[in-house]
């Protein structure tokens, strides 16, 4: 077999472990939702968002040493025995009859998370720099793991649950476990082990890149685009089912539309980043999703606020009042009536009313300038579902160009230690996923908006976009600048 058919073999192998791991480690995301739904368990907000992030958090904080091992010991080992070790914590988990049960086993499973640190070391010993860029887009096509639960996920729980409503979702999780091992056997029989050139290198020579500011630049803009997209994939169902009433089948599809695309075009990224340059890139990813995320923000909404109003000209006494109009002397003022706003689930812009409420009465004394009606203006805002879904499917897209774009960075400055700073980068970007179902739930709480969590990524994504154009600025300074100092005196 050729290298180069040898190579796209394991690039296989890889994609489709890392699709299966994605799909366990956002699992909960449907299942939870489930099992308040149905009142199985009678979790609050908080505690939800805690079970959508543990899986997430110990997919994170153990990339790193996983990253580690698979420079030192190679992929095949350490990825056929991490899938069949998560396997475990699944057979168990319908055995849970409590919050710190669940949440337990849930941490233990998640530890599949760390694939995608696997999956980048693995894969980039096997190919060249002018191939990496593609060959990590398309391992990164895995991300579509959380696409294959939410699509497939709800329907089987449904299924599931229909001759045994208390305990019928126990078979899912077993299914996941069992799925895993399947890919672990395979991996035991058809991968082909390969090390990175750093096995001669102590720990402490295989952690030193991660004292370089970049390392932690790159982790910053993955916490973005890979770490609230996972959020994402597990918040959005019960975001639909809340604020559009959409079922447990519908709201999975609707989280399906947001993390299959953005999986799939991981690849894509890889490409532009190979043909464009990463850095420019991200430029457009961050723009973008500054853009997208500040459209929103804006939550589905009813305000009421003062509007028009009717003052006295003339000093006088309130001789007649009527449903629209009021008759001060001599003069007689129109009042704007209520009326009833038409507007429908299907409005795209703000609909707006207008009118009056008369404060003053029968043979009252009125003097000029005086408040004799109060104007009221309604703004209603349905906040459009289908243009929320689309505006939240071209933003996953986005984040699946900067993923790949983020980790074309890697190999280029650390192209002897991707396993460890992957995993670095990895690690920051998977806190993003556990961190943000449960900030999400401590905002929705404090403002009572379900819309509070783009507001967070309007920040984020405006602080990324800062800190990279500053550091470019920078670099330019001190590369050239003679150039620099002309541009600013030209200014």
């Amino acid at each position: 077999m050729s290298n180069l058919s040898q190579s796209h073999r394991i690039l296989f192998l890889n994609t489709l472990a890392f699709t299966i791991s994605f799909a366990c480690w956002t699992l909960n995301g449907v299942l939870v939702t489930f099992l308040v739904d149905r009142g199985i368990f009678n979790w609050s907000v908080v505690e939800v968002g805690w079970l959508l992030g543990l899986p997430i958090l110990s997919g994170a904080i153990f990339r790193l040493p996983i990253g580690i091992l698979t420079d030192k010991y190679g992929g095949k080992k350490v990825f056929s025995t991490l899938l069949l070790l998560c396997s475990i914590p699944l057979f168990l988990l319908p055995f849970a009859g409590s919050f710190w049960e669940f949440a337990l086993l849930s941490f233990l499973f998640g530890l599949v998370g760390t694939s995608f640190a696997v999956g980048v070391g693995y894969t980039s010993v096997w190919y060249p720099k002018e191939w990496q860029g593609r060959a990590l887009g398309i391992f990164g096509m895995g991300n579509a793991g959380a696409a294959v639960t939410t699509f497939f996920a709800p329907t089987l729980l449904n299924f599931l649950s229909e001759t045994d409503t208390e305990n019928g979702w126990k078979m899912l999780p077993v299914i996941y476990g069992i799925v895993l091992v399947v890919i672990g056997l395979l991996f035991v029989f058809f991968a082909k082990n390969k090390k990175a050139a750093t096995v001669s290198r102590s720990t402490s020579e295989l952690l030193a890149p991660l004292k370089n500011v970049r390392v932690w630049r790159f982790g910053a803009y993955y916490f973005l685009v890979f770490g609230c997209f996972v959020a994402y994939s597990q918040w959005l169902l019960p975001n639909f089912m809340n604020v559009y009433h959409t079922t447990l089948v519908m709201g999975g599809m609707f989280a399906t539309l947001f993390s299959l695309p953005s999986g799939i075009i991981r690849a894509f990224g890889g490409y532009l980043s190979d043909k464009y340059g990463a850095r420019s890139v991200m430029y457009w990813v961050l723009g973008s999703s500054i853009a997208i995320s500040f459209l929103l923000m804006f939550p589905k909404m009813e305000v009421f606020t003062s509007g028009p109003g009717v003052l006295a000209t003339n000093n006088g006494v309130v001789n007649q009042i009527s449903a629209s109009e009021i008759k001060v002397g001599e003069r007689t003022y129109n009042v704007n009536a209520k009326s009833t706003i038409s507007s429908s689930d299907s409005d795209i812009l703000p609909v707006r009313n207008s009118w009056q409420e008369i404060v003053v009465k029968q043979n009252q004394e009125v003097k000029k300038k005086e408040l004799l009606a109060e104007g009221i203006t309604q703004i209603k805002f349905n906040a459009n579902m289908w243009i929320y879904l689309v505006l939240v499917v071209l933003i996953g897209i986005s984040w699946g160009i900067g993923k790949a774009a983020v980790f074309k960075h890697i190999p280029e400055y650390f192209p002897n230690e991707v396993g460890v700073v992957g995993g670095m980068v990895g690690l920051i970007g998977g806190l993003g996923g556990f961190i943000g179902p449960i900030l999400f739930g401590y905002l929705l709480n404090a403002t009572g908006l379900w819309t509070s969590s783009w507001i967070f990524i309007f920040l984020i994504s405006v602080g990324c976009l800062l800190w990279m154009h500053r550091t470019i600025i920078n670099i330019m300074r001190e590369k050239m600048p003679q150039f620099t100092k002309g541009i600013e005196r030209n200014q």
